[in-house]
């Protein structure tokens, strides 16, 4: 009789040959799996497929551009030299960032005072306030824009920077309420009942306990408004008139080629926007390793 079978018949288990008992050693991974190479491969095709039309608009930031910026003529720094050398790309440009501003300003200020009504207080008409907050964000801008058209025209408003501004501000406020509410939900309403109970009033428990809370989330809501407000182009090529921005200037250029100086403003605002980003990210890990 084998040891197997006698240890089979002793113990009273059977067990087939070639399974795994608990006395067995556990059967070692492959080292090699199809799934982790395949998880690798389509991370970089995603990225890369975000990344190359980022790398088209750097590079040919640097192209000696004649009429037209599509054919690749040689390297040169004239461009980031003078960027401002097409015609109102640079006045497009600040136009942009007025309204962005403002638009981002607004929108930040009465969304979280929206987004702190809602998850703190209960009053008629609350379900109601929370669906129609979602409802600048489905709808197409299509639609939105000669909506806001039609509505400026019945009230004889000729559209330009005003309506813009307008514009911009109703469609942002949806973002920002989202965000902040976000953050606003996540609060621990003890902090607050705990520095009433420190004999602080409602104003002073709100700006030295929940506001300092929610900096971050605010923070996170007016970057958000502030970039679709300066990458909008649709709902504002329906209210703008006579108007420029920066991305209709684009969309206008685009059917006698887009300047280089276009590049260089498109290619700048992304790094700015990189610096910030990898600069939040060191200011909290920072803040994590004192904490």
């Amino acid at each position: 009789m084998s040891g197997t079978t006698a240890t089979a018949v002793t113990t009273g288990v059977t067990r087939r040959p070639g399974a795994v008992g608990p006395s067995d050693p556990p059967r070692r991974r492959p080292s090699w799996r199809l799934g982790d190479a395949i998880v690798p491969i389509f991370a970089g095709l995603a990225f890369l497929y975000l990344l190359v039309p980022i790398a088209y608009t750097v590079a040919f930031s640097f192209n000696q551009a004649g009429r037209t910026n599509l054919v690749w003529r040689g390297f040169t720094l004239d461009n980031w030299r003078n960027p401002c050398g097409a015609p109102q790309v640079c006045e497009a440009l600040v136009n942009s960032l007025k309204v962005g501003g403002i638009a981002t300003v607004v929108s930040t200020a009465l969304g979280t005072l929206i987004a702190l009504a809602l998850v703190r207080y209960r009053f008629r008409g609350r379900a109601a306030a929370n669906l129609l907050i979602f409802l600048p964000m489905s709808t197409p801008e299509v639609v939105l824009g000669a909506a806001l058209l039609a509505q400026f025209l019945s009230l004889r408003v000729n559209p330009g920077f005003t309506t813009v501004v307008v514009a911009h501000i109703m469609f942002c406020i949806s973002f920002v309420v989202v965000t902040v509410k976000a953050r606003v939900a996540s609060l621990d309403p003890r902090l607050e009942e705990a520095a009433a109970d420190l004999y602080a009033s409602s104003w002073q428990a709100f700006w030295r306990v929940t506001f300092p809370l929610l900096i971050p989330g605010i923070a996170a809501a007016a970057l958000l408004a502030f970039s679709l407000s300066f990458d909008d182009f649709i709902i504002t090529n329906f209210n703008s008139g006579n108007f420029t921005t920066f991305p209709k200037f684009v969309y206008v250029s685009a059917t006698r080629g887009i300047p280089a100086q276009a590049n260089v403003i498109g290619s700048a605002m992304f790094a700015l926007a990189l610096l910030l980003v990898v600069a939040v990210q060191v200011v909290s890990v920072a803040r994590r390793r004192r904490t």
